[in-house]
């Protein structure tokens, strides 16, 4: 075992170690190759030093090997190039420079990069008139003008970006044929025939025109030269889908299902929702549920959380809904805590850098989906709470304890007024107060917003010093509340101190420049002042915030009618009809303008609308009564006037006017009748006695002189009432007179002072 291993020599270290014996610089003495040199010229040729500048080998000889046939060891002991070694023959390798030559000695100039030969040729111009470059030329046209068709889109233009896909389809099949013609149709850019394919798929869908759209998506499919086609089936689902063909966009999402690897388990997921979805609509909710419940067990999301617990609340199971509501509030988000925004020290860089981060698109994206899950869950308790238990409260209460102990802890309060507004909502005044009352010891948040629901509350009820009372308590919890600025400045408007109202409206603004009620209130407050030209600014900025609000256009029309301005006014109604074109008062009033500017016929027209949809304003019926006694057609008019003394039975001039539109139609005889049974129903009136006196005369009939006694009775009647009335008011102001004028002792009459000519009235 010991006869391989080798004992080195203790004086000699490096022994037993192989080495090139070219390395031996004791041994060149018995070194042939090396003698041969030094005796031969080559050994005692002298160094090429300073021909060229930058170049120096220190004065001394440098041994070369050049020029022999027989390679030698260098003076280093390194073996040179081009030397053998262990009888195996290298091969040589150049020693002559680029750029360097034999003739440099003879005084040549350096020119490595042959410059001296003088300038380049000039470049060979591009020769457009090959069929190569047209078909380049062709296909840039193709990828502009789909690059243009999907700028189009994405600014809103659909139908310029329609136009650019169809020419860009145009021009593909042009670039195709000529493919064909010019013997390279192995060359066609499938890439660019699938862009363009796709691209107009996508816009005939854009443009809602489905049936080419899906046979855009057809000509794809089936062509089995495009990888990855049948992904496209989605997209025709989601056709079938706006078309409301279910079972056909089902049929479609299995199919782009069954294409799709397990690989991509996001779009897996995605269709599978969409498969949900559609079951919903369709009213199969136990085929929704179970793609649901399969999409929570392998990536559970919120929006698939909410649709599930409305599918479990169709069918009435109500643990299922207790535990996808659990399911919904412990899926996680995956976005940080807003604590990672809050600068931990006075480090400049970290605060700028924070700052920047601050309000980025990414945590703006953190924001918004924690929105709208909070959104899904405070929707999922207030529909499931009434469900789950006996009573809406008890649901209430357990949905809150469930929240209490999920990341979404905050919304615990939250749910906690929403049950006090359930409360409202079912007219339950009192359950809804101690609900909110048990905010009064929360954190200023909760205790705000609590109060200012209190204020609400107790103003609706007419409690003004209670929504007063609660409306400083909210102020105090959070002075940057707007809406108890404007409950507050509502209590303020309630007691006439119209001035300091607006100062609370205008602070809520201060604080929330979208509060759309404190800036209503606000015009309104001023319209009162009579400061219409600031109503008419807070208004405007209103109809900028709520471009179809009923109430903002009504207020703008007003406020130009004040204003003296009816062509505005009445541009303003315009608009206001075209969001409530069934409001009988809008009507009216637009046919109240026109009839003040002289337009009968528009006025007229605005007016039949109004009768149309409201028959029983009594100013719509006498406006149209009079037009058409004006316009000698008095008997439509008397269909109008029978109404309003339907509408008005005890009023007399309705049924006076009936009877007059049958006298002045020539019809005597039944305005005769109608004055008869008129003065049955009134027969202390002067004008029925007049009218029948001047009939029966007219008609020569024998009951003249009865109704004439009557007449003269009714007549003396009403002097003697209108005598006695005058003595009375004489007597009252002898009596005055007379008590102001009575001694010491006497009793004197109580009468309230008389107001002074000029001075204002005292305020309520």
């Amino acid at each position: 075992m010991m006869e391989n291993v080798h004992l080195a020599d203790e004086d000699d270290l490096y022994s037993g170690y192989d080495y090139n014996p070219a390395f031996d610089t004791e041994e060149l003495d018995n070194d042939p190759g090396f003698q041969q040199a030094v005796r031969t010229s080559h050994g005692r040729r002298p160094p090429m030093t300073a021909k060229f500048p930058g170049t120096s080998t220190g004065g001394r000889p440098v041994g070369t090997s050049f020029g022999l046939r027989n390679p030698m060891a260098s003076s280093l002991g390194r073996p040179m190039t081009g030397a053998v070694q262990d009888g195996a023959a290298r091969p040589m390798t150049a020693v002559r420079a680029a750029g360097y030559s034999s003739t440099m000695a003879r005084g040549s100039t350096f020119d490595p990069l042959g410059q001296s030969k003088g300038a380049a040729p000039p470049l060979e111009s591009r020769n457009d008139d090959t069929p190569e470059e047209k078909i380049k030329i062709l296909e840039k046209k193709v990828n502009d003008l789909i690059e243009e068709s999907c700028m189009a889109q994405s600014r809103g233009d659909m139908q310029l970006a329609l136009d650019k896909a169809k020419e860009a389809g145009r021009k593909e099949r042009a670039l195709v044929r000529q493919r064909e013609q010019t013997g390279t149709a192995d060359h066609i850019n499938l890439d660019l025939t699938y862009s363009v394919l796709f691209n107009l798929a996508t816009q005939y869908a854009n443009n809602d025109m489905f049936p080419e759209a899906l046979n855009t998506y057809q000509v794809i499919v089936k062509n089995k030269m495009f990888s990855n086609a049948g992904r496209l089936k989605v997209n025709m689902g989601n056709i079938y889908f706006k078309q409301k063909n279910y079972p056909k966009a089902i049929k479609f999402y299995r199919m782009a299902l069954d294409q799709i690897s397990n690989a991509h388990k996001e779009m897996r997921i995605k269709i599978m929702q969409n498969i949900g979805v559609v079951f919903i609509r369709m009213g199969q909710y136990s085929d929704a549920i179970t793609s649901f419940e399969h999409i929570m067990s392998e990536s559970p999301n919120i929006r698939t959380g909410f649709n599930l617990i409305l599918c479990y609340y169709a069918v009435g199971d109500r643990d299922k809904m207790k535990k996808a509501f659990q399911k919904l509030i412990s899926v996680p988000l995956g976005i940080d805590d807003e604590e990672k925004y809050i600068p931990p020290n006075d480090d400049p860089h970290t605060n700028l850098v924070l700052e920047a981060i601050k309000n980025d698109q990414l945590h703006q994206m953190e924001r918004e989906r924690k929105a709208l899950a909070e959104k899904f869950i405070m929707t999922s308790a207030k529909l499931i709470a009434p469900a789950i238990e006996s009573s809406f409260a008890a649901g209430f209460d357990w949905c809150v304890e469930m929240v209490k102990s999920s990341p979404y802890v905050e919304l615990a309060n939250d749910l906690e007024i929403n049950k006090a507004i359930t409360y409202l909502r079912q007219r339950d005044f009192n359950q809804a107060v101690e609900t909110l009352k048990m905010f009064e010891k929360k954190d200023s948040r909760v205790k705000s917003a609590a109060s200012t629901n209190l204020s609400f509350l107790y103003f609706l009820e007419k409690d003004y010093e209670q929504a007063d009372r609660y409306a400083d308590l909210a102020m105090m919890a959070d002075r940057y509340n707007p809406a108890a600025l404007v409950n507050k400045g509502n209590t303020l408007w309630v007691r006439g101190d119209h001035e300091k109202a607006a100062e609370f409206y205008k602070e809520a603004l201060r604080n929330d420049a979208s509060c759309t009620e404190g800036l209503y209130n606000l015009g309104l407050t001023y319209k009162r002042l009579g400061r219409p030209e600031e109503a008419l600014d807070c208004f405007l900025k209103l109809h900028a915030i709520l471009r179809n609000s009923a109430q903002v256009m009504y207020q703008l029309a007003s406020l130009y009618e004040m204003l003296e301005d009816p062509t505005q006014a009445i541009e303003w109604l315009m608009q206001l009809i075209s969001v409530t074109p069934t409001d009988p008062r809008v009507l009216a009033k637009l046919g109240e303008l026109y009839d003040s500017e002289g337009d009968k016929s528009q006025a007229f027209q605005y007016y039949c609308e109004s009768f149309r949809y409201s028959p029983s304003s009594i100013e719509v019926i006498e406006w149209l009564g009079a037009y058409y006694i004006d316009t000698q057609f008095c008997e439509k008019a008397i269909q109008y006037f029978e109404r309003a003394t339907l509408i008005q039975p005890t009023q007399v001039k309705w049924h006076l006017m009936v009877a007059s539109c049958y006298r002045r139609s020539g019809n005597y005889q039944k305005a005769l009748d109608t004055y008869k049974d008129i003065h049955r129903k009134f027969p202390e009136n002067i004008e029925c006695l007049r009218f029948l006196v001047r009939l029966c005369t007219d008609m020569d009939l024998k009951e003249v002189q009865d109704y004439a006694t009557k007449l003269k009775k009714v007549e003396k009647m009403k002097e003697m009432r209108e005598q006695r009335v005058k003595s009375g008011r004489e007597g009252s102001s002898r009596s005055r007179r007379d008590g102001s004028a009575s001694s010491v002792g006497s009793s004197p009459i109580s009468t309230p002072p008389k107001k002074a000519s000029g001075t204002n009235p005292l305020p309520h």
